[in-house]
């Protein structure tokens, strides 16, 4: 498939990131025959089999797949939420076992503190690894200017858009310098239109920070739009299906021929 032309230098470090894909000698995660098997007395679910693929330095990559087919479960064995019952995950060469400051996390659900301004939870974090002042505010600053969220610093979420909420957990997951950046569907609760900002923004912000990406979806084009490979999940047991690079140029335009190509075959892998 040919790639559409660049209309900004934006993103050549992104592109970058492509030549390297699958190169396991770089690999920042490794999911290495991850098997996740839930027990109780009424039943046994396998939700993941023996699930492996890497993730370079410095990638974006997306899961997609059918409801059931273990996304949600895969990202917190990643997070170290879960445990698997068997493989393991390696980050940066060492053994996942639990949670750390090593994963950022973005949810769906912005989980913002009420009582704290934009500043504070966002500081959140630095104030759990005993970061000390300047150097907390100035790491804070540098955080929300990322985001564009600058001017905002002093209100507090019930004063925010659906959108900013998600700008400020990302300013909160990145601001303790994680090796990889996991999110959940952090834009599933936000109108189309924001989405498409957020998926601009955080773009910029990748390609700013040149973090790991590892982004779980349902939204077939958001992963298009979004990632260097998408990894398609097949359910009952959860496992990869399919790994699709995707080689086209960034910005990524939807009525692209060749983006609507890798929609409409990675939605013939979905219903695989």
């Amino acid at each position: 498939m040919a790639g559409i032309n660049k209309n900004s230098d934006q993103y050549a470090k992104a592109d970058s990131h492509q030549n390297n894909r699958g190169n396991e000698t770089r690999a920042k995660v490794v999911v290495d025959m991850v098997t996740k098997v839930f027990e109780s007395e009424r039943q046994t679910v396998r939700a993941l089999d023996e699930v492996s693929f890497t993730v370079s330095d410095g990638e974006f990559v997306c899961l997609v797949g059918p409801s059931g087919c273990g996304k949600t479960t895969l990202f917190r064995v990643i997070a170290g939420l879960e445990m698997p019952t068997n493989g393991e995950v390696r980050l940066a060469g060492n053994t996942v076992t639990g949670p750390g400051t090593d994963r950022g996390m973005v949810f769906q659900e912005y989980g913002l503190f009420p009582w704290r301004t934009v500043q504070e939870n966002v500081a959140f974090g630095l104030e759990e690894q005993g970061a000390v002042e300047p150097n907390r505010s100035r790491r804070v600053d540098e955080m929300l200017e990322l985001v564009g969220l600058t001017e905002f610093k002093n209100a507090y979420p019930k004063e925010l858009s659906g959108g900013m909420k998600q700008r400020v957990g990302i300013a909160r997951a990145l601001a303790v310098d994680p090796e990889i950046l996991l999110a959940d569907e952090p834009f599933g609760s936000v109108d189309a239109q924001t989405r498409e900002m957020l998926h601009d923004e955080l773009l910029s912000i990748w390609t700013t920070t040149g973090k790991t990406v590892l982004f779980v979806t349902h939204d077939v084009e958001e992963a298009v739009t979004l990632a260097d490979r998408v990894v398609v999940m097949a359910p009952s047991p959860g496992r990869v299906n399919e790994i699709v690079d995707i080689d086209v140029d960034r910005p990524r335009q939807r009525t692209d021929v060749t983006f609507g190509e890798y929609v409409e075959q990675i939605r013939s892998l979905i219903g695989e």
